[in-house]
């Protein structure tokens, strides 16, 4: 592998000067100079270290992206594909601006601080946040910061969310307009002050309207594994008046949809299903999800254009973004209307 040495011997400069210009301190060098050592580094092939320029810039060019939603041993954050489509737009924008992501699942502030010991990060990108001691601690952090889908309210903290409560809401009242009144809801752990909550007060919002009395037997509550999909899909089935069933993820709806088909229900005729996120397997399940759409290269495309602003010194335009959700209508549900 080609070194600053070897560039300083074939171009006839000293080791300094090859460095400067490899580090942007070019200033005091002459314009045929810097193109003979560019020349030079294409040529050899020379790879600067990171770790050396860092050191020099005072800049790392890794921004981390810290997931905190806390899934079972047996499980992993990535296996959702929401999560890995949400995570390649904000690497690919990234990408496109110079700048590197590191991926990583903290669970404790004492795990977040060891990590900030041990990686010199520029920047932050929080996932799965809620008003605890965790976000105590990174709400103290002296470093660019953009939380994703966080409702802690934290006016410092710049935050790109979404129409959660109005986007459930409206594809609950979709199924009651389409004569559904007994409609299950399926979720992972709903805790305060999350994205999961916001979805099911919208469920919740849009039954009331429809003169539909709540009742928590039909909500049910697990992982969004497969395992975990087929145990809903057995509660459900115990319950044959349900007619339609409200999930809070694409991938939970069309674990259910197989859970349920398994068991002998036809899809939407003896039940319907809908989803949230609009991701592209809801075109490839059998018939295609009906679910609520969400851009989700726009969201991870204005966390960097906030994340960019902050790296530059600068306050973000606009540091509170909440993104618009619409309905998307395919062949899950069926209309119980004669």
């Amino acid at each position: 592998m080609a070194t600053i040495r070897d560039i300083a011997r074939v171009t006839g400069v000293s080791c300094t000067t090859v460095s400067n210009v490899i580090h942007g301190k070019d200033n005091r060098v002459s314009a045929d100079t810097i193109e003979k050592i560019n020349t030079a580094i294409k040529e050899l092939g020379y790879i600067p270290n990171m770790s050396a320029r860092s050191l020099v810039s005072n800049s790392s060019k890794v921004i981390g992206f810290v997931n905190h939603v806390i899934t079972r041993k047996d499980s992993n954050f990535m296996e959702d594909p929401f999560h890995s489509a949400s995570i390649g737009a904000i690497e690919q924008a990234l990408r496109e601006n110079g700048y590197y992501l590191m991926l990583r699942t903290i669970e404790t502030s004492e795990e977040l601080l060891a990590f900030l010991r041990n990686w010199n990060v520029d920047g932050l990108f929080f996932t799965g946040i809620f008003k605890d001691h965790f976000f105590d601690v990174l709400s103290n952090l002296h470093i660019p910061i953009v939380l994703i889908d966080s409702y802690t309210n934290q006016s410092s903290l710049c935050n790109v969310g979404l129409e959660d409560f109005k986007g459930s809401y409206n594809i609950t009242k979709y199924l009651t307009g389409r004569g559904h009144r007994r409609i299950a809801f399926a979720s992972p752990d709903i805790k305060d002050g999350g994205v999961l909550q916001e979805r099911f007060l919208g469920y919740k919002a849009a039954l009331t309207e429809a003169n539909i009395p709540f009742d928590k037997s039909l909500v049910f509550v697990q992982e969004m594994d497969v395992a975990s999909c087929r145990l809903v899909s057995e509660d459900i089935c115990r319950h044959p008046d349900i007619t339609a069933v409200v999930a809070t993820a694409d991938v939970m709806a069309a674990g259910i949809m197989t859970g349920l088909r398994e068991r002998g229900k036809r899809i939407p005729d003896d039940i319907s299903v809908v989803g949230f996120d609009d991701i592209s397997l809801c075109q490839m399940v059998t018939p295609p999800l009906t679910t609520v759409h969400q851009d989700i290269n726009l969201k991870g495309r204005l966390a960097v254009n906030m994340m960019l602003q902050l790296l530059e010194g600068n306050e973000a335009e606009e540091d509170h973004l909440i993104l618009p959700t619409s309905l998307v209508e395919r062949e899950s549900v069926r209309s119980l209307l004669t």
